[in-house]
């Protein structure tokens, strides 16, 4: 789509108001108005912009109102989860189409779902992935993809089902949930912290500068390759840490504590957090064990960054039952750092991948052909 450099300007900021006026529109570009009202009979020529109705200002005069139009067409959003699938596809200005979650095995059904909702006439702009992996550009040329075969696999499954031609962007699903809480959770206000995934993994988000840090291999926050563990007579190895902080290890643990006259040994880990929340010593004890181990993380991840503020999220991470015992730690070896809980939960990845998602979306149909001068 040919667009001149004004209204690929007036388009950009019409998708990040939603609807706004002329006036409105000219204030955020940094353009004239009459600029702006050519730039504006542009995007509605061609069905990227579209009357919205009318809006009464201060001096009681009305002024017209504008929304994106139907051919701005739409963008997709996937976790791939280490359990779960969520899928999410919104219109540029951010406006919910649909919605949908699977296993992980469901991973392509699930897409094709919520691309079957989408009307047939709008486009789909751009498609986001969040992996449980590092993402690097392919020797191929074939654009991100999952580093190593952790995330592989189930991304190539995944693939199948997504329209060929549309431009699919690969981001870690740590750096995508630590951007969710930069803009909607609970760093909102902050723009340095880290966020710290405790789950089936372990992981790390960075922001610094209100910028998600990705490193010259993409890598930036796999804390997962620390050494571990760090002792004579004991030999590190890959990905030993997470390993051990994991949260299958965190129920052999559990196991391994249990007494007979303990009841029923937990099987997941949001029972474990039940059974400590109602008072059982033993699961009480695990969760302060498990609590000091994740103090111990973050005592690292402060010596680094000093990030000032550390966002504790994950299926077992986000639970606020760890927050008394990593403070206490973090706070035995380390210089001051707020400690909270996600505010976003499981849902963080999803919405710091649709947040992406809409920024691409924008970025194709601005910069999808020649700019007209």
């Amino acid at each position: 789509m040919d667009l001149s450099e004004s209204a690929r300007a007036v388009f950009a900021v019409l998708a990040g108001a939603g609807t706004a006026t002329r006036p409105q529109l000219a204030a955020g570009a940094g353009l004239s108005k009459p600029t702006v009202s050519a730039a504006v009979a542009e995007l509605e020529a061609v069905g990227l912009a579209a009357h919205s109705g009318t809006a009464s200002g201060a001096t009681g005069r009305s002024a017209a109102v504008y929304r994106l139009g139907p051919a701005s067409g739409a963008v997709l959003a996937v976790d791939l989860g280490p359990d779960r699938t969520r899928v999410r596809a919104c219109a540029l200005d951010g406006t919910p189409l649909a919605e949908g979650a699977g296993t992980r095995a469901q991973a392509a059904g699930t897409v094709r779902a919520a691309l079957d909702e989408l009307p047939a006439d709008v486009p789909l702009r751009a498609v986001v992935v969040a992996v449980g992996d590092v993402t690097t550009e392919g020797h191929d040329g074939s654009g991100m993809r999952p580093a190593t075969a952790k995330a592989g696999p189930v991304y190539d499954a995944m693939a199948v089902a997504l329209p060929p031609g549309v431009p699919v962007h690969l981001e870690n699903n740590v750096n995508c949930a630590a951007l969710a809480e930069l803009h909607q959770g609970a760093a909102c206000g902050r723009d340095t912290f880290g966020y710290l995934r405790i789950g089936v993994g372990i992981g790390l988000g960075v922001v610094i500068g209100g910028q998600v840090l990705r490193g010259a291999n993409g890598a930036a926050g796999e804390v997962a390759r620390l050494p571990y563990p760090w002792d004579e007579g004991r030999e590190a190895r890959r990905e030993a840490l997470e390993e051990h902080m994991g949260v299958r290890s965190l129920l052999r643990r559990t196991a391994e504590a249990w007494q007979d006259t303990d009841g029923r040994c937990p099987a997941s880990a949001g029972r474990l957090f039940a059974l400590a929340d109602q008072g059982h010593a033993t699961a009480a004890a695990v969760v302060a064990r498990h609590a000091a181990d994740v103090g111990r993380l973050a005592a690292a991840v402060a010596a680094v960054l000093d990030p000032g503020l550390i966002v504790l999220g994950g299926a077992v991470g986000a639970h606020p039952q760890l927050l008394p015992g990593v403070r206490a730690e973090l706070a035995r070896l380390s210089w001051p750092t707020e400690v909270v809980s996600s505010a976003l939960g499981d849902s963080g990845t999803v919405v710091g991948a649709t947040r992406l998602a809409v920024a691409r979306g924008i970025q194709t149909v601005t910069a999808a052909a020649p700019v007209k001068h």
